[in-house]
C-alpha cells in the first residue's frame, strides 16, 4: 500500500501573541484537513510534536483533546528540527501497513510570545553535552557558531562566503504571504548585522516565531492535487557536537535511503527543502548531500542555483531564515513549500516542470537527519 500527502497547511510565522502552542497546531490542523478534503472524525492516527512552551508529557492526546477528536493511535516524537519529517516518516508507514487510513501530523507553538529568550536560550542548548558543552556556555548559536569557523577556516573562506545564503532566503521569501521577513537584504546587511556567535551574526540566524504547520498522510488520494511519499529515510550517528565525526554527519546517509526508496537520483529531483537554522547549516548540508562542491555553498548562492529558476530551487517559501522557525513546525514549513510547489501552485515564484521534491531536515547540531522524496501522482 502507498502512502500520499494529502493535506497541508502552514500559518503564517511570526511574534503573534494570543495563541498558545496547542492553538496553533489546532489552526495548522484545520488548514491541513480543509486542503486535504476530509473532515477530522476520518482521521485514524494523530502524531504531534514537541513545544518548549507547553512542555506536555502527551501531546497527541492534548492536542486531541482540544481538537475534538479521539483517534485510535496517538503519540508524540522529538527528534529536535527533525522532528516533522520524522513523524511524516512514521505516518507513511502507519498508511503502508494498513494501520490507518488517514494520518493527521502536527506542530507548533508561541516561541517568539510565550517565552522569553533567557528561557529559549537555555532550553535549546540542552542538545549540547551536559558535562563538556553546556557547562562551557554552550547554546545552539554558539554550537554551530564552532562548526562555522572550522568551515570557514578549512577553505580560506570570510564571512561573507556564508553570507549569500540568507540574502537568498529572504528574497524568496519576499515573494511569499505569511513569511516574518520579507524586507530584501543584502550581504552588508548580513555582515553588518550585530554578532551573536562570531563568525554568526543575527542575519546568519533564524527567527525565533509563533505558528503552527500540519499534514494529511492517506492511503488512498483525496484529489488531484495528492502527492506521493515515494521514499523517506532517516540517520542518526550522534547526538552531540563532541561526538560528530567530520565531514559525516549522517545527512548523506538519510538521503541516500530516501532516495533509493524513491528510485530516483538528484538529477530527478527539481525543488529542494533544505534545513537552513543557521546560514552555515544549510551550507554544510547542500557540501554534504553532494549538491554543491566543498566550500562552494555561498559561491552557488550568489551564482543563482537555488533561485526559482536556478539549478537547485531551494526553500522558494524563504526557509528558516526568513519564513520563520516555530519549533518542530519550521522544518514542516519546507516541505508544504515543495508540496505547494509539485502542485503547480506558486504562482509567480512556481518552479517550472516541478515533478519531484526532496526535503531535508536536522535537529540538534547535524544530530538526526530525515530525508523525504515527494512525486506528483501521474493522472490520466
Amino acid at each position: 500500500m502507498t502512502a500520499l500527502l494529502t493535506g497541508v497547511g502552514v500559518t503564517a510565522y511570526g511574534r503573534q501573541p494570543g495563541p498558545d502552542s496547542v492553538d496553533w497546531q489546532v489552526q495548522a490542523a484545520e488548514l491541513a484537513l480543509a486542503d486535504a478534503g476530509i473532515e477530522p472524525g476520518e482521521v485514524d492516527a494523530v502524531l504531534t510534536g514537541y513545544s518548549t512552551v507547553a512542555g506536555h508529557l502527551m501531546p497527541a492526546n492534548l492536542f486531541s483533546e482540544r481538537f475534538g477528536i479521539r483517534p485510535a493511535i496517538a503519540f508524540g516524537l522529538s527528534v529536535g528540527g527533525a522532528t516533522g519529517l520524522a513523524m511524516l516518516a512514521e505516518a507513511t508507514r502507519l498508511v503502508e501497513s494498513a494501520a490507518a487510513r488517514h494520518v493527521l501530523v502536527a506542530a507548533g507553538e508561541n516561541r517568539a510570545s510565550g517565552q522569553s529568550r533567557e528561557t529559549s536560550t537555555r532550553i535549546l542548548a540542552q542538545v549540547g553535552h551536559a558535562r563538556y558543552e553546556v557547562p562551557l556556555g554552550g547554546t545552539v548559536p554558539a554550537y554551530y557558531a564552532l562548526l562555522a569557523s572550522r568551515y570557514l577556516w578549512t577553505f580560506g573562506l570570510g564571512p561573507e562566503a556564508l553570507a549569500s545564503l540568507p540574502v537568498q532566503m529572504r528574497a524568496h521569501a519576499s515573494r511569499k504571504l505569511g513569511a516574518q521577513f520579507q524586507k530584501p537584504i543584502t550581504v552588508a546587511d548580513v555582515l553588518s548585522s550585530r554578532p551573536v556567535a562570531e563568525p554568526l551574526r543575527l542575519l546568519d540566524c533564524c527567527p525565533v516565531s509563533d505558528g503552527g504547520a500540519a499534514f494529511v498522510v492517506s492511503a488512498t488520494p483525496t484529489s488531484e492535487r495528492s502527492l506521493l511519499v515515494a521514499g523517506t529515510g532517516q540517520a542518526h550517528r550522534h547526538q552531540h557536537l563532541s561526538a560528530m565525526e567530520p565531514g559525516g554527519s549522517g545527512a548523506v546517509q538519510a538521503a541516500q535511503r530516501a532516495l533509493g526508496e524513491a528510485e530516483v537520483t538528484w538529477e530527478d529531483v527539481d525543488v529542494f527543502g533544505i534545513y537552513d537554522s543557521f546560514s552555515i547549516t544549510v551550507a554544510l548540508l547542500l557540501e554534504e548531500l553532494g549538491l554543491t562542491p566543498p566550500g562552494r555553498a555561498g559561491a552557488y548562492a550568489r551564482a543563482g542555483a537555488f533561485e526559482v529558476d536556478g539549478r537547485f530551487p531551494m526553500n522558494t517559501h524563504g526557509g528558516l531564515l526568513s519564513y520563520g522557525h516555530c519549533g518542530v513546525g519550521g522544518g514542516m514549513a519546507h516541505l508544504a513549500e515543495v508540496a505547494t510547489q509539485l502542485r503547480h501552485e506558486r504562482g509567480a515564484a512556481q518552479v517550472a516542470d516541478c515533478e519531484v521534491g526532496y526535503v531535508h531536515a536536522d535537529g540538534g547540531v547535524l544530530s538526526a537527519h530525515v530525508g523525504v522524496v515527494l512525486k506528483r501522482v501521474a493522472t490520466a
